[in-house]
């Protein structure tokens, strides 16, 4: 599995922080649209009729200091964790990935790790300030 870690500061509080950054609605990935569901979400990646579903769950609900989802698809598997944390500014959102891909050999988990931590990257500076 590929394991991503990146930390956003943010002058938003640790309840606008998590308020924002799980409005799911409002995460933007490169062709990807989501749509939310009743246990969370699912992210449809790809060009037309060619793509794949990444459904998320649900596994802890902490407002505003933590959410856990369980990535259960056929292409995308594994663990996200956001945890919000106070600081004298503002707050820090750090957000945890431990992904494997079906069918991508292990060897090229520091591609993925990389792939994974500049998306995570991108979702964040687009969320919060």
């Amino acid at each position: 599995m590929a394991m991503s870690r990146v930390t956003h500061l943010t002058p938003l509080s640790p309840s606008a922080a998590f308020d924002t950054v799980t409005d799911w609605r409002r995460h933007r990935v490169p062709f990807t649209r989501i749509v939310v569901t009743p246990n969370g979400f699912t992210a449809r990646t790809g060009f037309g009729p060619l793509g794949f579903d990444d459904p998320m769950e649900v596994t802890l609900w902490d407002p505003p200091r933590r959410v856990v989802l369980r990535k259960l698809g056929r292409v995308v598997r594994g663990d996200a964790t956001i945890t919000v944390t106070q600081t004298p500014s503002g707050s820090a959102v750090t957000w945890d990935e431990d992904v494997s891909v079906i069918g991508v050999p292990r060897v090229f988990d520091p591609v993925l790790r990389r792939a994974l931590g500049a998306m995570i990257s991108l979702v964040l500076r687009r969320l919060l300030p």
